[in-house]
C-alpha cells in the first residue's frame, strides 16, 4: 500500500519521486525534477519503506517489462530457376595472355568470335539472359556487337544496368520457344 511521502520509481521509465497524493488506483508523485505526474499504482514500485532500504533486482524488473524483439528472418524465397546472370568480359586482356603482338583487327576479330561462341552456347543451353562487358572506349566493339546482335532473330539486347556496369555493358535476352 502506497502512502503520501513514500519514495517510488516508475517501472517503465527512469523517473523517481515522492508520493504526494493517492486517489484509488491513481498515484500522483513529485519527481526529483519537481514535476507532478500521475501513474497507476501497478506502474510504480516503492524504493524505500519506513526508513529501511528495499532491495530489488532492477535488471530483473526491466527484463520482465521489456517486450521481446521479434526474430526477423528473410521470408522472401527466390525462384528455383533464378540464377546469377552469366557475365562475359570481352576486354582483350581478359581473353588472351599476350595481346601485345596482335593488331587492332585481330583483337576485334577475336573479341567478336568469343561473343558469337557465348551466344551460341547460351542458345544451345537455353540460358535466358547474358551480359557482355565491352567497356566504353571509342565504342568500336560496342558498335560491332550491336551490328552482330541485330542479325539474330531470337534475341533482344539493350544497355545493361547502369548502376552495376556503367555504360560499358550490353544485356542480351534470348527468346526461346516453349515446345
Amino acid at each position: 500500500m502506497m502512502q503520501k511521502g513514500d519514495k517510488v520509481s516508475v517501472l517503465d521509465d527512469a523517473i523517481d519521486g515522492v508520493v504526494v497524493r493517492v486517489a484509488g488506483s491513481e498515484v500522483t508523485i513529485e519527481t526529483t525534477e519537481g514535476f507532478e505526474l500521475t501513474f497507476k499504482r501497478h506502474e510504480l514500485i516503492k524504493t524505500e519503506e519506513s526508513g529501511l532500504s528495499f532491495h530489488f533486482n532492477i535488471s530483473k524488473v526491466i527484463s520482465e517489462k521489456e517486450i521481446p524483439k521479434p526474430n526477423y528472418t528473410n521470408k522472401e524465397k527466390k525462384a528455383k530457376k533464378e540464377s546469377p546472370v552469366p557475365e562475359f568480359d570481352l576486354h582483350i586482356e581478359k581473353l588472351v595472355k599476350n595481346h601485345k603482338s596482335m593488331n587492332n583487327y585481330d583483337i576485334l576479330t577475336y573479341q567478336m568470335e568469343t561473343a558469337k561462341r557465348h551466344i551460341d552456347f547460351a542458345v544451345k543451353n537455353r540460358i535466358p539472359k547474358i551480359v557482355f562487358i565491352h567497356g566504353v572506349g571509342e565504342g568500336v566493339l560496342k558498335a560491332e556487337l550491336d551490328f552482330m546482335l541485330g542479325r539474330y532473330d531470337n534475341l533482344t539486347f539493350q544497355d545493361a544496368n547502369y548502376q552495376k556496369y556503367g555504360l560499358g555493358a550490353t544485356e542480351i535476352y534470348f527468346k526461346q520457344n516453349t515446345k
